[in-house]
């Protein structure tokens, strides 16, 4: 789980804008003190650790160090391959079975957001604001947004797709950077600056808007639906903040996410329509497969709810207050990753503890993937680890 969030104004009234910063800053400085009560030095005690009940094996593969990644960064996976990122602007290609680097550039400039990637060109954002483009380890253009972003951009159909805190949706040439378009919504007065929801379902365009999920056209930016999947309540703008939270899960016509502090739910991509919500919080994305999605509450309260029709398969507070992140579906296991860079491995059926592994000590905030029957994490503190279980 984040250490804390942030939230960005979008009101276009400067007096607006005024007023919902300082409702923003103070609110946020108070979300960091709950945030420091819940896991810094005062935090709750972590719930006593179960025994392993159902136990299983995994090997280690390899590791390395990749430098600290403080920026809400995704993995992106293609065939064999992940492409990471660090803060200072490293971006890499690594084999996901050996661990072995295909190629490693610097794009020049701290990041805000990345990796998005389609086995060809590689993407990222910089703090300053600007889009890079990267293939085979080079620099292939940049591209001043304009917006802030903190979303890892979406490369699919040699286009490049980037969603901005504002929620705005912009698309480039992904060989030369042209605009193509630009689609500007209706916005809430406050947005999260955190990984939102962006990604290809067939032949549409997904992306977050609010706690809504809007369908795309990727050619001429027309939205064909658009459902939302959380309920903002609360007695301000923070409180009502329910954006959603990337990345989505895909499985089937289903993308599944959670909305931030609100919901979780899954909607019916090819028919743009709602299957299923669930009112219950959580900071963090969700996970699963064709039977179960995975998540944890802002208290690290497990559920597994039936992919189908969102009935809960089971819950688990074995893991209370140990700064969970999102989880991975790996064999056998749901694994999710926690504020001491721990993993920990449950049965994906009845959620028994199954083993531990450790990583590098520091907080898996990045949410895992799995490519090949291999588990790639990565920590705070910039290691990258690949564990196969037996």
């Amino acid at each position: 789980m984040r250490a804390g969030w942030r939230c960005e104004a979008s009101a276009q009234d400067a007096g607006q804008q005024r007023r919902i910063g300082v409702v923003c800053a103070a609110l946020v400085f108070a979300a960091s003190l709950g945030a420091c009560s819940l896991f810094g030095p005062d935090r709750p005690k972590p719930k006593p650790l179960e025994p392993i009940t159902a136990p299983i094996t995994a090997k280690q593969l390899w590791n390395q160090n990749i430098g600290s990644v403080q920026f809400p960064m995704l993995i992106a996976v293609n065939g064999g391959v992940v492409t990471v990122a660090s803060s200072d602007g490293t971006v890499l290609a690594v084999e996901a079975e050996s661990g072995r680097t295909l190629w490693r550039a610097s794009v020049g400039s701290k990041l805000s957001a990345g990796v998005g990637s389609d086995g060809r060109v590689a993407a990222v954002v910089t703090r300053e604001g600007e889009l890079v483009a990267l293939e085979a380890g080079q620099i292939k253009w940049r591209k001043a947004l304009g917006v802030r972003v903190a979303t890892a951009p979406l490369v699919a159909g040699q286009r490049v797709f980037v969603l901005g805190v504002d929620r705005a949706v912009q698309a480039f040439d992904a060989q030369d950077g042209a605009k193509i378009w630009q689609l500007q919504r209706p916005g809430d007065p406050l947005t999260l600056a955190d990984s939102g929801v962006i990604a290809a379902f067939k032949n549409t365009l997904v992306a977050g808007q609010g706690p809504r999920m809007a369908g795309i056209d990727p050619i001429s930016s027309a939205v064909r639906w658009e459902v939302p999947i959380g309920s903002p309540r609360g007695a301000n703008e923070v409180e009502r903040l329910a954006d959603l939270i990337g990345p989505a899960l895909r499985t089937g016509d289903l993308l599944c996410a959670r909305s931030f502090q609100a919901a979780v739910g899954c909607v019916d991509a090819e028919r743009g329509r709602i299957v299923w919500t669930k009112a219950v919080g959580g900071k963090d994305a969700i996970n699963g497969d064709s039977e179960l999605v995975f998540g944890a509450d802002a208290s690290d309260r497990l559920t597994a709810w039936k992919t189908a029709n969102g009935d809960v398969a089971w819950t688990s507070e074995a893991l209370l207050y140990r700064g969970l992140g999102a989880p991975a579906v790996v064999g056998t296991s749901v694994v999710f990753g926690d504020l001491d860079g721990t993993l920990h491995w449950l049965s994906r059926t009845k959620g028994q503890a199954q083993l531990r592994s450790t990583t590098d000590g520091s907080a898996v905030t990045v949410p895992p993937v799995v490519v090949g029957g291999v588990l790639v994490v990565v920590t705070r503190g910039g290691g990258m680890f690949a564990f196969r279980p037996s």
